[in-house]
């Protein structure tokens, strides 16, 4: 039997994992409040700059979390993508402030933001699984930026998702950049044991 490539066997599993994920916002009411409700203790209040996202397309509702996190005394950001080969920037955010498209028409901060540099980083992910591995879009942002910030010093990623979005295992390539830790409405699963 032939084996598929890395990206080509991810290509057809982000397609499975959309229409899945799709369901799941319909299917699991009440799940972006649990997933802020099961972020451990311990994680409140060490994290300085919080970035979360613009949910798109069925992604989880980071609202909740970032609010969590916010009244434990962290400063929120939101991506911004400058253009589509560079890593993203973060803006300072603040809830209920008007946002703007960016470079590919996703609602962020305006360019007048200060620009952040968050230590945890929530991730919209397609699909994860226990390793810590991620299965985004398919435009390499997450990983660029990781990959940046990380070279730049430590940085939590933080994936949210619908538990409904695990996999037994994503494909890997060279330029993934693997997850810290998951959140879903079920549970908080580590995926480094050194945090």
């Amino acid at each position: 039997m032939i084996q598929a490539d890395p990206a080509s066997a991810k290509a057809l599993l982000r397609e499975e994992m959309r229409a899945l994920r799709r369901g799941l916002r319909k299917d699991v009411p009440g799940a972006a409040e649990q997933a802020a409700a099961n972020l451990p203790q311990s994680l409140l209040g060490r994290f300085a700059v919080v970035s979360g996202y613009h949910p798109l397309g069925g992604e989880i509702d980071p609202r909740p979390l970032m609010a969590r996190l916010q009244a434990a005394g962290a400063t929120l950001a939101l991506p911004v993508t400058l253009d589509r080969d560079a890593p993203l920037i973060f803006r300072r955010y603040w809830p209920g402030e008007p946002v703007h498209p960016d470079a590919i028409g996703v609602p962020s901060p305006a360019p007048e933001a200060a620009e952040v540099r968050p230590d945890l980083v929530i991730t919209p992910l397609v699909a994860f699984d226990r390793r810590g591995a991620r299965m985004g879009q398919g435009g390499g942002f997450y990983d660029r930026t990781l990959a940046a910030l990380r070279a730049r010093g430590p940085v939590f990623a933080l994936g949210l998702a619908y538990a409904g979005q695990e996999v037994a295992r994503i494909p890997g390539e060279a330029h993934d950049q693997m997850l810290d830790a998951i959140l879903t409405e079920t549970g908080y699963i580590p995926a480094r044991k050194d945090f």
